[in-house]
């Protein structure tokens, strides 16, 4: 980690490509009241399988929250097509090729690989909502795989949030 973000700045600049052929754009993609951007390890990750399969059965949760959902790591085309696949995100926008420099801006945890089937760099998880005007919303990042927001009741959060024009927190 060598950035830190701070709620309610403007988030950085943010490409990748998608299994789906396309290229996104952070920028052109903030159409939602809260957009998502969800960092995951990799293919090699069995929670993040979990927890992108999750998100993905509530996308239409997501939708009426007036939030977009995107989720992007570091591995290659292949792996995240295999991701794709493999894991059943026929659904969710898989970014691939995020690259070291992007993961440091966004202030993201580094791991190396310990085990053969892993990357030999990728980023921890991490979890953004960015506002319609490109500001930070919320942040969570870890160190670890499994320290992550509770997805169950996520969605109603977001809608309580802009119902009730709930504040950005921390950022004095």
């Amino acid at each position: 980690m060598t950035n830190m973000i701070k709620p309610g700045e403007q988030a950085p600049n943010l490409s990748f490509k998608t299994v789906n052929g396309s290229t996104w754009s952070l920028h052109d993609n903030l159409s939602n009241e809260m957009n998502i951007i969800i960092f995951y390890r990799g293919l090699h990750c069995p929670v993040c399988k979990e927890y992108l399969v999750s998100i993905q059965n509530q996308l239409d949760d997501y939708s009426d929250a007036n939030a977009s959902v995107i989720v992007v790591s570091m591995d290659s085309e292949d792996k995240a097509k295999k991701t794709q696949l493999d894991w059943g995100l026929d659904k969710l926008n898989v970014g691939y090729n995020l690259s070291l420099e992007d993961v440091k801006n966004w202030g993201l945890f580094i791991s190396k690989s310990i085990k053969e089937v892993e990357s030999d760099i990728f980023c921890e998880p991490g979890l953004f909502i960015i506002k319609k005007d490109g500001s930070i919303y919320m942040v969570n990042i870890s160190n670890m795989p499994w320290a992550r927001p509770d997805l169950s009741t996520f969605p109603a959060k977001l809608k309580f949030a802009q119902d009730n024009k709930y504040p950005v927190r921390g950022n004095y």
